[in-house]
């Protein structure tokens, strides 16, 4: 998916609701087989799950919606005029962490009853204030799509807060977007020895003006003070001086924010270092309904486990007129040699048994989330798999880029890490090592990625598999739901 291709697509995929072809529906659709087994069992003395040889994958998932829409949804329907029903909301610990900051901060969001994915928040027409004089305490876990743009949102309104998560949180970089905030006036803070969370805000409403930031490290400091500026009193504008990484998720933001009637002023090459203009006159209006995509993240692990096994698999939620940069990891399976069929809201994916796996050398700063799952995949290639500028992995729930070193060592491949990228030697004749304990690191991204180690034929074991609720809860009741051993 191009850039330009997944921005100018952007309204047919969350836009107002008239049906929906995935809708909220949390099903798996596969074909029925003696061979599929009940769904995994937690073994509560280890806090294990042991994921069984897997032969093939074949059927239809439906994915859950997408984690980094679901919270970008959530705040600007908190910011706009009017009341916005969001439905195909993720279920998962992020969005909690999101829907409890708004609750705390009396922002009004209605539940469905008869549907947990359906919520409607009656937005604020401007910024969110402190609901008192007293300092605002949020915790929000080790969501950083809830972090980030709570951090920038609430620099433009009015009172205190204090905004802090998780240990891991207070290791994961804040700096450069508390370096921008301060550009336009901001009172605010985090610890400076570390420039991680907590962060400390003393807001008494922003007149707007113009920061310049890097773009190295998180493509969420940029996408954070996007979506706060149009509640500043004037213009913005918002420079990336050195470079711009995971830019499709930028595009996703402006294409959302597009739809809450802001249009922001896009100077300059995504790819290169663009500054973006926001108008005082640009205010956020309710579409009044918003429709969140599937997840593309998540599409990657069933994705790669068809390219794996040679089994059919179409993932609903997602497709040729996604705006999420993920959806490309298809092609990257395309290269390996796995078959792709695109259709606007569906991926199919097949290997010929005739065709092997071949190895590939891949620049996955586009694609983050879904290069670790590459990192799998490699193991059953022919040659080396090189997977390139990926700095940000060190950055992220855990750090990641030594993580996928150690688990894909202990599976029997030969791993090469440096600064920003690895190459991964697969296992002499792609025999992985069985009963292997994966660590999972509080990562839910480790723990659905190494699954696909069992498509080996082995017995993979998953340590704390229930980190997984961080964004894909039914994650391995789907995989075994698909799944023929």
């Amino acid at each position: 998916m191009k850039l330009s291709s997944a921005l100018s697509f952007f309204c047919l995929l969350v836009a107002p609701l008239s049906s929906s072809a995935f809708g909220v529906h949390r099903s798996t659709e596969s074909r029925s087989s003696a061979l599929h087994m009940a769904a995994p069992v937690v073994d509560e003395a280890t806090n294990t799950l042991t994921v069984n040889p897997i032969k093939s994958l074949d059927g239809t998932v439906t994915l859950p919606g997408s984690k980094s829409l679901s919270n970008r949804c959530l705040l600007l329907a908190a910011l706009s005029d009017g009341n916005t029903k969001v439905e195909n909301l993720l279920e998962s610990d992020d969005i909690r962490y999101m829907l409890e900051a708004l609750d705390q901060m009396k922002v009004p969001v209605e539940r469905d009853p008869n549907d947990k994915t359906t919520v409607t928040v009656t937005g604020q027409n401007g910024p969110i204030n402190a609901p008192s004089e007293e300092v605002c305490e949020l915790f929000l876990g080790n969501a950083g799509t809830a972090m980030r743009p709570l951090a920038a949102a609430l620099c433009m309104g009015e009172g205190k807060f204090v905004l802090d998560g998780v240990p891991r949180m207070r290791e994961r970089p804040i700096a450069d977007l508390i370096d921008g905030l301060k550009q336009l006036g901001a009172d605010v803070s985090c610890v400076e020895e570390t420039g991680c969370p907590p962060v400390t805000i003393n807001s008494n409403k922003l007149n707007g003006g113009k920061a310049s930031i890097s773009g190295k490290m998180s493509s969420q400091f940029l996408s954070s003070l996007l979506m706060a500026s149009p509640t500043a009193t004037g213009d913005v504008t918002i420079s990336i001086k050195d470079e711009l990484i995971s830019a499709p998720y930028v595009s996703l933001t402006i294409g959302l924010m597009k739809k809450f009637g802001v249009n922001v002023e896009i100077i300059g090459d995504m790819d290169g270092t663009p500054s973006f203009h926001i108008p005082a006159s640009e205010k956020y209006v309710s579409p009044e309904s918003i429709l969140v995509e599937g997840d593309a993240s998540s599409a990657s692990y069933f994705i790669a486990g068809a390219a794996i096994t040679g089994g059919t698999v179409t993932v609903r939620g997602c497709g040729s007129e996604s705006v999420q940069g993920d959806v490309a990891f298809a092609d990257v399976m395309e290269q390996m040699g796995a078959t792709v069929t695109w259709a606007p809201e569906s991926i199919t994916v097949t290997r010929d048994p005739s065709v092997k796996l071949k190895g590939v050398d891949v620049d996955c700063g586009k694609i983050p989330d879904a290069a670790m799952t590459l990192a799998v995949a490699a193991l059953f290639a022919e040659g080396p798999t090189t997977i390139r500028n990926v700095y940000s992995w060190r950055l992220k729930e855990t750090e990641r880029m030594k993580a996928i070193v150690a688990e894909c060592t202990k599976l029997g491949a030969t791993v090469e890490e440096f600064r920003d990228y690895c190459v991964i030697h697969p296992p002499t004749d792609n025999i992985v090592n069985d009963n292997v304990t994966i660590e999972t690191y509080d990562d839910h991204r480790m723990a659905m990625t190494f699954s696909l180690a069992a498509c080996a034929g082995v017995n993979v074991i998953i340590h704390d598999p229930g980190c997984t609720a961080k964004t894909f809860p039914t994650y391995f009741e789907m995989l075994e739901s698909i799944a023929t051993h």
